[in-house]
């Protein structure tokens, strides 16, 4: 049973397979994201991906925004106006010919690498800033933390997204994740904080002992937690 798991980013897509237990059957394949990033071509770029992995029998597609049974409801990063009410999963079932799955992908990369023990908050660092919660391995879906305004009208994500890191350096935006955190934590009063997404290298600070930082191929195995039960 070889799991196609999909990672659709603002700056790239990802694609990965994995076996039953949640290894990597090959190297992540990653391409640019296009740009613009319209529907048709995204759908396009993920089916000539897919074609070039091994078999494999279903799919499960983490995206960049509110997803609700299969439909996404928005795509900050990729264009609300494109993507507002898009059939994600019934569109790339059709379109790969297999059973697809889609939710947010912070939530799929939480189903991966939570514990499922008390309060624990996924956060992702990339384009933007993703973020999912789980109480005792339940998800609370479409978390969308990052949207939330942190100070001076601005939001999380405008001020530790990618964007941020390159125009001020790893220094400074370490000390703005920091902060981040440092605000979010009275919040949820989380038992964990798992730190994930292709920025998370450039932190520059030691971490407090329930931080960890966690690696895409492990978040991606929230690929086989998808289809738990189906």
């Amino acid at each position: 049973m070889t799991t196609l798991a999909i990672d659709i980013g603002g700056s790239s897509i990802k694609v990965l397979a994995l076996d039953d237990q949640g290894a990597p059957v090959t190297e992540t394949l990653s391409q640019p994201t296009p740009v613009p990033a319209a529907p048709e071509a995204v759908f396009t770029l993920i089916h000539d991906m897919a074609d070039t992995r091994p078999p494999h029998r279903r799919v499960s597609v983490g995206f960049p925004g509110v997803v609700k049974n299969g439909v996404a409801h928005n795509a900050p990063n990729l264009g609300d106006e494109l993507w507002r009410g898009v059939r994600l999963a019934e569109l790339l079932t059709e379109l790969l010919q297999r059973p697809v799955r889609a939710v947010n992908d912070a939530d799929l990369q939480g189903l991966g690498v939570v514990r499922g023990k008390g309060v624990e908050l996924v956060v992702t660092l990339g384009t933007g800033m993703g973020a999912a919660l789980f109480t005792d391995g339940v998800l609370v879906p479409n978390l969308e933390l990052g949207h939330h305004p942190l100070r001076d009208g601005l939001t999380y994500e405008d001020l530790v997204r990618d964007s941020e890191l390159k125009r001020i350096g790893p220094v400074e935006w370490t000390a703005r994740v920091l902060d981040t955190i440092e605000q979010i934590e009275p919040i949820f009063n989380y038992d964990t904080l798992h730190l994930g997404g292709g920025n998370v290298r450039h932190l520059q600070a030691e971490l407090p002992e329930n931080i960890r930082v966690f690696s895409l191929a492990e978040a991606l195995r929230g690929a086989l937690k998808l289809w738990d039960g189906a």
